[in-house]
C-alpha cells in the first residue's frame, strides 16, 4: 500500500519589540540572565499584566500579510500547566478567540507551479523562560527568566502540507514575509523562531487522518526537512509491517539524523483554558486595521517580481536578493544613481555575502555601506582601478572601514592606463623575452599569457589590463 504524508506546523515567531507584552522589561537578546525581569513577568503575587499595544499593532500586520481575517474581538486566556521556567505556572496565550484566522501562503516549487497552505490561526502569547542545563549531567539546572514575557505570534498551518520540501518552502515564505514587515527578526539562533511540527500518514487516496506523531522545538529549517523525512521514512515502514501507532510527542537528534520518543498520548498536558481576568478582550476598530494596512511594506514576492521589471534582473539574482528585506534595500540604495544594476547583484551575491558569512554579520552591521559600494564600482568603471585591484581595494574597506577613494589614495593604487608608459613597459619585456615572443609566433599561444603576466608584475599590477592585452597583441601581429 502506498502512502502520503499529512504535515501541519505550529510556527512561534518571536514579535520585535523593544518591551515585553504585558510590562517594560527589555527584550534585548544575550543580556545577563535574569536582569531584565520585574515581578509581572516574574509572576510575583499582587502583579498586574499591562498590554503592550505594538503586540498589537504587529500582530495585526502579520495577519494581514498573512491573508488571515483579523477579529474585532480577541481574548487573552490562562493556559495552565507547571514547568520551572513558567514562574505563574500558566501561560497567558490566546485559545477559543485568536486574533488571526482563516489564511494562506502561496509557495511555488522548483516548475513554478503554486500551492496554497491554509492557515487555521495566528495568535498572539508570552513566551516562557529558559533552563540552562550544567554540563555534568549531576549537576545543577539554572533558570533565566530574561525571555519571560517576550511577545510571541503562533502560526498554526491547516494539514495541507505533504512533503518535507514544501514545508520548507511553507516555512522560508512565511520567514520572509515575517522579515519584511518587521514583525520579527526571526533569526532562529537567537530564538525567534521555532517550529513544532506534526506529521501523521494516511493512504494515498483516503481523507481521514493517521495517527499524529509531534516533533516538537525544531529550529533549523534544514533539520525540520531532515526529521520529517525520517518520520515519513519510518512511519510508513511501521504501517506496512503491521503495527498500530499511538500519538507521540517525539525529539530529533541531528547527530543520528533520526526522532526519538519523548512521551506518548497518555502523558500529554490538559491545559485547561480559560479566559484570563486580569485581561480585558482586545477590541480594534476597522479603521485602526485599515490604518496598518495602508501602511504596509512590500512584500517578498512582488519585490522580486518588480527588480526582474525594473532593474532586468535574472529571477536567481531577485530571489537571492529579495530573501532578506536589508540586503534588498541594500541593493537599491547602491544601485541608486547606477547604471549596471547587474554588477551591484554581482558584488553583493559575491564578495559581499562572503565577507558577512566570514563575519557571521548581517547586512546593516557591515561596514561597507551602499554608497560605499558604488564609489567603488564607479572607480572600477572610469579605469581609475582594475577589477581585481578593486577586490583588493574591497577587502581593505572591510577591514578599515575606509570609503574606496581613500584606500586608493592611501595605497597609491591608481591604474596605469596611459597609453605611450604601457608601450614603454611592453617593448620592454619583448625585449627581455625574446624566446617567448618566438614561441608565440610559432603557434604557442601560451607564451602571450605569459608576457601579459610579465607585464603586469613590472608595474606592480597597476597596469590597465585591457589596454596591454590590446598593445601587446598589436605589438606581436
Amino acid at each position: 500500500m502506498n502512502y502520503e504524508a499529512v504535515i501541519g506546523l505550529e510556527i512561534h515567531v518571536q514579535i520585535s519589540t523593544k518591551t515585553k507584552t504585558f510590562c517594560s522589561c527589555s527584550t534585548e537578546f544575550g543580556e545577563p540572565p535574569n536582569t531584565h525581569t520585574c515581578p509581572v513577568c516574574l509572576g510575583l503575587p499582587g502583579a498586574l499584566p499591562v498590554l503592550n499595544e505594538e503586540v498589537i499593532k504587529k500582530g495585526i500586520t502579520a495577519g494581514l500579510t498573512l491573508n488571515c481575517r483579523i477579529a474585532g474581538r480577541s481574548v487573552f486566556a490562562r493556559k495552565n500547566y507547571f514547568y520551572p521556567d513558567l514562574p505563574k505556572a500558566y501561560q497567558i496565550s490566546q485559545y477559543e478567540s485568536p486574533l488571526n484566522t482563516g489564511g494562506w501562503v502561496v509557495i511555488k516549487d522548483e516548475t513554478g507551479a503554486e500551492k496554497r497552505i491554509g492557515i487555521t490561526r495566528a495568535h498572539l502569547e508570552e513566551d516562557a523562560g529558559k533552563l540552562v542545563h550544567d554540563e555534568d549531567p549531576r549537576g545543577p539546572s539554572y533558570i533565566d527568566f530574561n525571555r519571560c514575557g517576550v511577545p510571541l505570534l503562533e502560526i498554526v498551518t491547516d494539514p495541507d502540507i505533504r512533503t518535507s520540501e514544501e514545508a520548507y518552502r511553507f516555512l522560508t515564505a512565511v520567514k520572509e514575509i515575517m522579515q519584511f514587515t518587521g514583525v520579527s527578526g526571526c533569526n532562529m539562533e537567537k530564538g525567534e523562531l521555532r517550529v513544532d511540527v506534526n506529521i501523521s500518514m494516511r493512504a494515498q487516496g483516503e481523507d481521514g487522518f493517521g495517527v499524529k506523531q509531534e516533533i516538537k522545538n525544531m529550529n533549523s529549517f534544514a533539520n525540520i526537512r531532515r526529521a520529517l523525512d525520517y518520520e515519513i521514512k519510518r512511519q510508513t515502514r511501521l504501517l506496512r509491517s503491521g503495527v498500530v501507532l499511538t500519538q507521540q510527542t517525539r525529539l530529533f537528534d541531528q547527530n543520528k539524523n533520526a526522532t526519538v520518543q519523548m512521551r506518548t498520548k497518555e502523558e500529554a498536558h490538559d491545559y485547561r483554558y480559560f479566559p484570563d481576568p486580569d485581561l480585558v478582550p482586545v477590541v480594534v476598530e476597522e479603521a485602526f486595521i485599515d490604518e496598518i494596512r495602508n501602511g504596509l511594506a512590500e512584500l517578498p514576492e512582488a519585490r522580486r517580481n518588480r527588480f526582474v521589471k525594473e532593474y532586468g534582473l535574472t529571477e536567481y539574482d531577485a530571489f537571492n536578493l529579495c530573501s532578506s528585506r536589508s540586503v534588498s534595500r541594500y541593493f537599491e540604495d547602491a544601485v541608486d544613481g547606477y547604471e549596471n544594476p547587474k554588477k551591484v547583484a554581482n558584488w553583493i551575491l559575491g564578495e559581499i555575502m562572503r565577507a558577512l558569512n566570514d563575519r557571521k554579520i548581517e547586512i546593516n552591521e557591515f561596514r561597507v555601506t551602499a554608497p560605499m559600494l558604488r564609489e567603488l564600482l564607479e572607480l572600477m568603471d572610469s579605469g581609475v582601478i582594475s577589477g581585481k585591484m578593486a577586490k583588493d581595494v574591497f577587502d581593505e574597506m572591510v577591514s578599515s572601514g575606509k570609503s574606496a577613494k581613500q584606500v586608493v589614495d592611501e595605497k597609491d593604487l591608481k591604474q596605469m592606463s596611459n597609453r605611450d608608459d604601457i608601450e614603454a613597459v611592453i617593448d620592454e619585456v619583448l625585449k627581455m623575452h625574446e624566446a617567448a615572443v618566438f614561441d608565440y609566433r610559432s603557434g604557442k599561444k601560451n607564451a602571450f599569457g605569459f608576457l601579459i603576466g610579465q607585464v603586469m608584475k613590472k608595474t606592480g599590477g597597476k597596469a590597465n589590463p585591457g589596454l596591454v592585452n590590446e598593445i601587446l597583441r598589436s605589438r606581436m601581429s
